[in-house]
């Protein structure tokens, strides 16, 4: 099909761009790899689970029913179970090449004059031992079951990491009938007090998340960290300890909880896979756009978590400045995005600032990684390999790739990239893939059809 706007990605900032720019009159097409819009924060059960009340799983549901009827009432084309591969730029515009439902073997073509790319984020998880076993689920992973499932991970629950969507967890799966034993947050709360001028706005959020977990008489345990999950077929309990000022294990604090879900994270991470294809500038791991959320490829637009992770009011905001932007420069008329988004967008900013310092992982988490812990599932490399690969003479994530084959395999290093890059000792790279995900190769071999520009 050819619009003059595709927007990748259906969460907060797609959505809120989508909106935005087709009020100004621009045909938009909205792109996601999903059953249906909303994304990971609005995530939807399924038709056929029929829930009563899926608002009770939710946070800014009201948010949602405005996006989700302002969406209905609009022309945007929402273009669901499309799974983005690659952009390929052209003299005209941009191809999107997506692959259809969930086989994803068939191909399909969006054109489209300009890109936004609201792709999201993804879930930071550091290895540990016993880390691959059944039970041990990510915290998003346990989210995710409840909102998009119904379903609970298991009946006795240990959440654990670091950063605030273990709150939202671990009040969730209690909620849900879970006997959550422990949140076992591996921040020091004199973190939050040091950036308490920033964070002030959210303090009634983390109050009710306080009070909930009293109610639910949930455990928190705050400079905590998990150092090995046991069990042989499946999880059985967990051995978690304290940490020091310097993040490294206090000798004598070991506990054991046993449990049948282990829910983990450490943080988010921008997807930034379509973005590098296409040569977008990077700043760190997010994507470095302007105060219109351009960013340095012309015609392409990055909002929401690509661009830093902050949230789903800041992804709202971003979404709905970068869609005003692509409409003034689409339609080549005036059209200035909401004073209250740009003001929302600032002060967001810095509360995601704020938050990124407070949540750090424990500075020395690799001192508990053991040698034959399994650090890429894809292709069974172990900390041990990776180690030996350091000492070989590898500086570098891509060295240490072609030394080990860690992150080779189905992910493409996406779950085992900050792991790897911490254990050796360097900065995550690039990822340098031309695609953002695997492709059949009877796909490749399709010929291309050839049309003029959208």
């Amino acid at each position: 099909m050819r619009t003059d706007l595709a927007v990748i990605g259906a969460g907060p900032a797609g959505l809120a761009a989508a909106l935005a720019a087709a009020a100004r009159g621009v045909r938009v097409a909205l792109v996601d790899a999903a059953p249906g819009p909303g994304g990971q924060f609005y995530r939807q059960p399924a038709a056929a689970l029929r829930a009563g009340r899926p608002e009770a799983l939710h946070h800014q549901w009201r948010t949602w029913e405005r996006l989700r009827d302002g969406l209905a009432t609009s022309a945007v084309e929402v273009l669901t179970d499309h799974h983005v591969w690659f952009i390929e730029p052209g003299s005209g515009g941009f191809t999107m090449h997506a692959l259809l439902g969930p086989e994803q073997e068939e191909p399909a073509e969006v054109r489209a004059a300009a890109v936004l790319l609201a792709t999201g984020g993804y879930e930071q998880v550091l290895p540990f031992p016993g880390w691959t076993l059944p039970g041990v689920v990510t915290a998003g992973g346990a989210q995710a079951m409840l909102k998009g499932g119904l379903a609970a991970p298991g009946r006795r629950a240990v959440v654990a990491g670091t950063g605030p969507l273990l709150l939202p967890v671990a009040t969730g799966l209690a909620a849900a009938g879970v006997e959550v034993a422990a949140l076992v947050e591996s921040a020091d709360p004199a973190r939050l007090t040091r950036h308490a001028r920033a964070l002030a706005a959210k303090l009634p959020e983390g109050a009710g998340y306080a009070a909930r977990l009293l109610r639910h008489r949930v455990r928190l345990l705050s400079r905590h960290t998990i150092v090995r999950a046991h069990g042989v077929d499946r999880l059985t309990g967990v051995t978690l300890a304290a940490l020091d000022a310097t993040g490294r294990l206090r000798p004598g604090t070991e506990r054991h909880i046993a449990c049948d879900t282990l829910a983990v994270g450490h943080g988010m991470l921008p997807h930034t896979d379509l973005a590098e294809s296409l040569g977008c500038r990077t700043d760190g791991p997010a994507v470095a756009v302007d105060d219109e959320q351009r960013t340095d490829v012309p015609g392409v637009w990055a909002a929401g978590e690509a661009t830093g992770i902050g949230g789903a009011a800041l992804a709202l905001a971003e979404g709905h400045i970068a869609g005003c932007s692509i409409a003034a420069r689409l339609e080549n008329t005036a059209c200035a995005p909401a004073p209250a988004a740009v003001k929302s967008r600032t002060s967001l900013r810095q509360f995601a600032a704020a938050l990124d310092a407070a949540y750090a992982p424990p500075a020395h988490w690799t001192d508990q990684v053991t040698d034959d812990t399994v650090v890429c599932r894809c292709e069974e490399v172990t900390a041990g390999d990776v180690r030996a690969a350091v000492d070989l003479g590898a500086g570098d994530v891509r060295t240490v790739k072609l030394l080990t084959r860690a992150g080779m395999g189905w992910c493409q290093g996406r779950v085992c990239g900050s792991a790897v890059a911490g254990l050796a000792g360097c900065a995550p790279g690039p990822s340098r893939r031309p695609f953002a995900r695997p492709v059949p190769l009877g796909v490749l071999a399709r010929p291309t059809t050839e049309e003029g520009p959208p």
